[in-house]
């Protein structure tokens, strides 16, 4: 139980998730290596060095230093990639590879969280061009990401805003202030402790699947942990759970090197409140 519908003469509150292995089963980004080969953009070399990228990913065994090298090594490899053919190759393959890899227990909260009228927000590390259409079919109001520098419609390489760590928690306070969050009501979710300063920043921190190191901090606080083991297929969910065909709402990220944004892209109407209680 989450609590009861949201006051609206209150502060607004918002659920934010992280995205791999809290919302869904893999890494984001890795996932769509075999499209990228299949469409051209990487080799074969890269695309088994990408698969144990993901192997390293899954097990937990990648800390801090191979996570920066994982950020280092893919932001060189998109470097001369043609931003509209690596969107038309995320909307290809989104549902074959995303879909079946979406946690019910994630789905369900996503849900939940909706029905008492607060925002979903997606802040992940991956890049804004996989996580924003991956936002929209788990129906998020907004999205924080990863966004790489573009020049004459190709990647250059260059990193402009980096979603990791502490940016996340910079992105998360911003967003409070220019949509009047109360953080202290708000919820965070993540599997790693690299996410820690997010989880900080709100009122209600969950931990998922918890790597050791979040899972002791989560024993030390007190804080929840929750286990997530069904990935299903949104269509393939009880109907009393199915994901409403709602679209994202909002899709914002943080631009810029120097400090963390996440700006408002566009907005629709917001669901209203179905139920009186969660």
């Amino acid at each position: 139980m989450l609590g009861v519908v949201e006051n609206h003469s209150l502060p607004r509150t918002a659920a934010f998730f992280d995205l791999d292995k809290t919302v869904i089963a893999k890494s984001s980004t890795l996932t769509f290596s075999k499209s990228f080969y299949r469409g051209g953009l990487i080799n074969r070399r890269a695309a088994l060095r990408t698969a144990y990228a993901q192997f390293v990913f899954l097990t937990g065994r990648a800390d801090h230093e191979q996570m920066e090298r994982m950020r280092k090594y893919l932001s060189a490899l998109c470097r001369g990639w043609n931003v509209q053919q690596v969107k038309e190759i995320v909307a290809e393959t989104l549902h074959d590879l995303i879909d079946p890899i979406i946690y019910d227990e994630a789905a369900s909260l996503i849900e939940e969280h909706h029905t008492a009228g607060r925002d979903v927000v997606i802040v992940s590390t991956s890049g804004a061009e996989v996580v924003e259409p991956i936002g929209e079919l788990l129906g998020a109001d907004r999205v924080v990401a990863t966004r790489m520098v573009v020049e004459d419609g190709v990647f250059t390489g260059e990193v402009a805003y980096y979603a990791y760590g502490p940016t996340k928690a910079e992105a998360i306070a911003e967003l409070a202030e220019s949509e009047g969050y109360d953080l202290s009501r708000c919820y965070a979710y993540s599997d790693s402790v690299t996410d820690l300063p997010m989880l900080e920043a709100v009122g209600h921190p969950h931990t998922v699947n918890p790597d050791r190191a979040l899972r002791r901090e989560a024993t030390a606080r007190g804080w929840p942990v929750l286990s997530f083991n069904r990935p299903v297929r949104l269509k393939q969910r009880r109907p009393s759970l199915a994901m409403p065909p709602r679209p994202a709402l909002a899709v914002a990220a943080a631009v810029g090197a120097a400090a963390a944004t996440a700006g408002l892209l566009w907005y629709t109407n917001r669901r209203r409140a179905l139920y009186a209680r969660i």
